[in-house]
């Protein structure tokens, strides 16, 4: 993951020794990538840090059964390759999701009576209910059961978000346990980006509003689709601009064709991070879309971070905790999800904005975000935990008395 590399490179600059288990490349196309070949594991050194790849079965298809295998077959082999070394470290660090990470996290940790900081970034089995993977409420009911059991053996759990955060005390999360440190962007490919890039010839001369990632389902772009209309009638400048592939590309596609709404929606193919800054660089503002689900009102969607890093004006059609970083930031306009007439308006109303009061949105998330979101401000908060799990000797201070809840605590 994203995260997790970007946090490596960051501990080992800090001067901290850093060693990462993971499987082998498979994403997003469940294809070992070329170079690689499973096998019982491989070493290799990555930018100065050690890396350990463990068999896994790959999958990223919308396949539940091919996902499973894919969660279990890197547990497993995570746990006994984990559980099996003789090097001594002083902490780990989890990442979430799948949840079988966190599985195998806790095995390891009690066989080495090691402790465990654990980054919930999606909520389970939330997610899996919202999404469809899992409808079965009996699973459900166990995929809920295993949660609680590797909360209860993490010594530190991080959230990415208040509502995580609040949602995980609700659930019985001991407060001592529990951090919330939002998530930062990869800032230097952002910054690093192809400076002699062209600005696609679609966009010129256009209002743009970008959507930069993947179109799945759960962005539900369906919606903006027939927003783009409504904006694009009331002001023919207003362009709708989506960036990336996702399995609803085609049916988005057609949709605009249908339409005939190629005038106010242009689709430009997915590129690498170090190049799609000439693109939010032409854009006039950024547009954040996602599903009307209430898990996703809780939820800060990772384009929001790269989007003030940016400096430029955010269109944000998510509820919650989302819209709440913007209008802290008073780095945009926010919509109502799903809902075309909201966006269309929220678009026009920027699109009607002088130069400057746009200007002064974006220079003011991007202050924003060096303040409080960026990966020096995350990560120092986060090198903190560690430090703090890595230095708990006793059983108590690993796992705390049972039934126990603090009085107070600090939060991070």
């Amino acid at each position: 993951m994203l995260k997790g590399l970007l946090l490596a490179r960051e501990l080992k600059a800090m001067g901290y020794e850093v060693e990462v288990l993971t499987g082998f490349p498979n994403y997003p196309g469940g294809v070992i990538y070329p170079g690689y070949r499973l096998k019982a594991f491989q070493k290799e050194t990555i930018e100065g840090i050690s890396v350990t790849r463990v068999p896994l079965y790959p999958s990223h298809s919308r396949s539940a059964i091919g996902r499973v295998f894919n969660y279990l077959s890197f547990a497993a082999a995570a746990a006994i390759y984990g559980m099996l070394q003789r090097k001594r470290f002083d902490v780990a660090y989890v990442y979430h999701p799948p949840l079988t990470v966190g599985m195998a996290a806790a095995a390891i940790g009690l066989v080495h009576r090691v402790p465990f900081v654990y980054d919930i970034q999606d909520l389970w089995p939330d997610t899996l209910e919202s999404t469809g993977m899992m409808p079965n409420r009996r699973a459900l009911a166990i995929v809920a059961s295993a949660c609680r059991l590797v909360y209860r053996r993490a010594t530190v759990i991080i959230a990415q978000s208040p509502g995580f955060e609040k949602r995980l005390l609700e659930r019985g999360v001991p407060r001592h346990k529990l951090h919330m440190i939002y998530n930062w962007c990869d800032e230097t490919a952002l910054a690093a980006t192809n400076q002699a890039g062209q600005v696609p010839p679609g966009m010129r001369g256009r209002f743009n509003i970008v959507f930069a990632g993947n179109m799945g389902q759960a962005q539900a772009l369906d919606a903006v689709v027939l927003a783009a209309a409504q904006a694009h009638a009331a002001d023919a400048r207003i362009q709708f601009v989506f960036v990336g592939g996702g399995v609803q590309v085609r049916q988005l596609r057609e949709m605009v064709a249908a339409q005939g709404l190629g005038d106010a929606v242009l689709f430009l193919p997915r590129v690498p991070i170090n190049e799609v800054g000439v693109i939010l660089r032409a854009a006039d503002a950024l547009l954040v879309h996602l599903r009307d689900d209430h898990l996703f009102s809780i939820t800060v969607p990772s384009k929001t971070q790269a989007y003030l890093f940016s400096g430029k004006p955010i269109l944000m059609a998510v509820r919650g905790d989302a819209a709440d970083l913007v209008k802290q930031a008073d780095a945009g306009v926010c919509a109502e999800p799903e809902d075309p007439e909201s966006i269309a308006k929220a678009a026009i109303r920027l699109a009607s904005m002088e130069p400057d009061a746009l200007a002064g949105m974006g220079i003011r998330g991007k202050v924003f975000y060096d303040e409080n979101l960026s990966i020096k401000v995350g990560v120092a908060r986060l090198a903190t935990l560690l430090e703090q799990a890595g230095n708990a000797k006793s059983e108590e201070a690993l796992f705390g008395k049972k039934g126990e809840r603090p009085a107070s605590s600090t939060r991070t």
